[in-house]
């Protein structure tokens, strides 16, 4: 396997390691001056680009489709996924995918819907439902109802999928992605115009605890960008010398877009335990040092270090008991804990090397989509590789300010508005706070 073809495995083999940072080194800073990468250099990405559109893309879906060249396709679908690339030879590859779809294995499969849901929203429809008609996998079911309901989110779409639940799948009601599914199918519509709980009761709550927590901040549409900041463990925010909130721009987008609970879907809402700082080998992800952040089942040993946790009790309870009174059954809050009891991992805070202008057309731009991982802007020096500008190294280095590496995360949908999260909004918020906490 050549270079190419291991860094479009995106983040599937990821090997991330925790820094040897500990909580007594933590006030040392990363300098910028020493962070590079010869994967953003500017003839590295032409190459890149080239065998990406030209090699992996093009001379794959062209190519037979056979049990020979099924991972090649698998692996194809996953690098357009990556770079939303949709053109003439991805859409002869899903014509082929769609005409031996029986023939293929589950892996692929689940490529396939993956794809579907990125790259074709709304061509497919009618096949995916006859599709549904005749699934017995769970998982693959639950993709193609969530590629059918952003097309039809009508009450008799949802009873009927109901209904297929209960006849094709025996107890379905212990199977942890069917019962995310209808959770999802019935709360989508009334959650996105429900207004959250008060948020400065998480500011307030989080005294309790006596953590770092950072806090994202995003829109329920996560073509639009968010805002994260810092609350350190005495209950200050993180600010500038001036005394202004420091404000960091973060993306909880995937490139499947697929919602929270599917692999590869975006960044669910919810708590996460921040365990440490860490570097990954992945070209794609680069060298700036990452928050190493896990969700319930995880590790939950380390998940409640320092928190209250009883053993006698249910997962969920000691997962609610984090969240304020206000919050704990606001249900979009237990979306980690949801997605970590059906099997997603490692979504952690991290930069980019990919090169932004494949996302030029896009709301986000130029912030570059994941997997499903919190992702901050950098810019980079194309003739020299070094970094040029970081939000990521902001971010930890403003972290890193008071001891410790580790801390917890809380991402929350604030509302549904068409327009990136701005700054001011969020500095107005922590304001208002601060000034009622004076009162």
């Amino acid at each position: 396997m050549n270079f190419f073809q291991k860094s479009l495995f995106i983040f599937s083999i990821l090997i991330l390691t925790i820094s040897s940072v500990n909580a007594q080194d933590s006030l040392v800073k990363f300098n910028i001056a020493n962070i590079q990468s010869p994967f953003t250099l500017q003839a590295r990405r032409n190459e890149f680009k080239n065998y990406l559109l030209n090699k992996t893309i093009k001379e794959t879906f062209l190519g037979p489709l056979n049990q020979n060249t099924e991972y090649r396709f698998e692996d194809a679908w996953l690098s357009a996924i990556q770079f939303m690339i949709c053109n003439q030879y991805t859409q002869r590859g899903m014509e082929k995918m769609f005409e031996l779809r029986y023939l293929l294995d589950q892996s692929a499969r689940e490529t396939m819907q993956l794809a579907l849901y990125a790259l074709y929203p709304k061509m497919y429809q009618d096949k995916v439902l006859e599709l549904l008609k005749r699934e017995t996998n769970a998982k693959l079911f639950a993709m193609e109802a969530l590629y059918c309901f952003r097309n039809d989110s009508s009450e008799s779409f949802i009873r009927n999928i109901s209904l297929q639940i209960n006849n094709k799948f025996a107890q379905s009601d212990n199977i942890p992605i069917l019962v995310e599914l209808k959770r999802y199918l019935t709360n989508y519509r009334k959650d996105i115009v429900a207004p959250t709980p008060p948020l400065k009761e998480l500011f307030n709550y989080q005294q309790l605890w006596k953590q770092k927590t950072i806090y994202s901040f995003q829109r329920w549409d996560r073509d639009f960008t968010g805002i994260c900041i810092i609350q350190y463990a005495d209950g200050s925010f993180a600010k500038d010398s001036s005394g202004k909130l420091l404000t960091f721009r973060q993306l909880a987008r995937s490139g499947s877009g697929m919602p929270y609970f599917i692999t590869n879907g975006n960044t669910p809402q919810g708590i996460y335990r921040i365990a440490g700082i860490g570097s990954s080998i992945d070209h794609l992800i680069g060298p700036t040092p990452n928050l190493q952040t896990l969700i319930p089942f995880q590790n939950d040993q380390v998940f409640y270090r320092g928190l209250p946790y009883d053993s006698t009790a249910i997962a969920l309870d000691n997962y609610k008991i984090l969240l304020p009174p206000s919050w704990q059954s606001y249900s979009p809050m237990q979306e980690s804990f949801f997605a970590g009891n059906i099997g997603r991992r490692y979504i952690i805070i991290h930069g980019s090397t990919l090169d932004p202008e494949f996302f030029k057309d896009k709301d986000f731009y130029p912030l570059t989509p994941t997997d499903g991982c919190l992702v901050t802007s950098e810019r980079w020096d194309s003739v020299s590789g070094k970094l040029q500008e970081s939000t990521q190294l902001n971010l930890v280095n403003t972290f890193l300010r008071t001891p410790g590496t580790m801390g917890l995360l809380v991402v929350v949908n604030i509302d549904n508005q068409q327009k990136d999260v701005s700054a001011e909004e969020i500095q107005m918020l922590i304001k208002k706070y601060e000034e009622g906490l004076k009162k």
